[in-house]
């Protein structure tokens, strides 16, 4: 079995050290695994580390770089059975989470898959309840629907060669994709025992912008999805009471009451300037894809408590602890 780990990378080098050397330490039954690194112009040594684990580079200039584009010019240098996708800032937490993510590829479950994503300490608390909503705990292997991540995913390199993901997204292209071939009877699979811990360090405007960026190609793939001003408010009123309720129950201290209304207004002020140019949704739809509810159990699950972060000690591979 051959995988290639596709990897985009614009500037990460502070994780991409130990999420290199947490594939190297992946227990695979004789597979053949090779690196691939897109990379977009870094300047901060990502490319040095990237060479120091004999990972192949690909070069994408910024005036070029989509997500779909970078992925897929990834994806087309791949000589594998398997493409797995994860970003220079997620780390794998455990030794078994590449084989795990490709079994339901292999066992013929599903065309594509992606798996858990977890936050710590260095997260902000309301990002780590978003986490909690659309990764629990629980796999479905095959899911219902077609919502997929590339942060950490899976997909059969015969299946990306008919259908490569859209160039021309401005994010969101594992979501198209998910959708282009769940019409076509294809199955996407979530696989929460494939986890990463998937560390962002953003400022507001760059929360801000993930978001816009997110729902103004949300509204290309799901035209119907609308917010409105009103749902704006009630959106930041209710999230930040629920993660304010949340943290208290869980005794998170990591995030100021402050930073978690910062983080949710400027998620849904990014949600409803990437969103503006549609007005009609059904109440449920908008629940789905843009309110906070998420389960009681996720919400109370042990790992929303304050996670300590991987240590990497010279000489020595990272460890996670939880």
């Amino acid at each position: 079995m051959r995988i290639s780990v596709v990897i985009r990378t614009l500037n990460e080098a502070v994780h991409l050290g130990d999420l290199l050397s947490m594939i190297s330490q992946q227990q695979t039954p004789s597979w053949d695994i090779e690196t691939i690194v897109v990379d977009s112009g870094s300047t901060d040594g990502t490319l040095q580390i990237a060479q120091s684990y004999n990972a192949r580079i690909v070069e994408i200039i910024r005036s070029e770089f989509t997500f779909g584009r970078s992925l897929n010019r990834g994806c087309a240098s791949a000589e594998s059975d398997i493409i797995v996708m994860v970003s220079g800032h997620c780390v794998p937490v455990r030794k078994d989470w590449l084989s795990r993510l490709c079994a339901p590829l292999i066992a013929g479950d599903a065309s594509y898959t992606y798996g858990r994503q977890l936050g710590d300490d260095s997260n902000n608390y309301s990002e780590r309840r978003i986490f909690a909503k659309y990764f629990p705990e629980c796999s479905k292997i095959p899911q219902d629907g077609f919502f997929c991540n590339n942060a950490n995913s899976a997909i059969l390199t015969s299946v990306w060669n008919s259908n490569p993901f859209d160039e021309e997204l401005t994010g969101l292209e594992d979501i198209d994709l998910a959708k282009r071939l769940f019409v076509d009877g294809h199955k996407i699979a979530y696989v929460a025992e494939a986890p990463v811990f998937h560390h962002h360090s953003e400022s507001w405007r760059q929360v801000r912008r993930r978001f816009e960026r997110e729902a103004l190609a949300l509204s290309v793939i799901m035209p119907e999805i609308q917010l409105s001003w009103i749902d704006v408010a009630r959106c930041i009123v209710s999230s930040t009471f629920a993660d304010w309720r949340s943290a208290s129950r869980n005794s998170v201290v990591s995030t100021t009451r402050a930073d978690m209304l910062r983080y949710r207004v400027n998620q849904y002020l990014g949600s409803y300037h990437g969103n503006r140019a549609h007005r009609t949704l059904s109440r449920e739809a908008k629940g789905r894809f843009f309110y906070p509810d998420i389960p009681r159990k996720a919400d109370q699950d042990e790992w929303l408590k304050p996670l300590r972060r991987p240590t990497t000690h010279e000489g020595q591979q990272p460890t996670y602890q939880g």
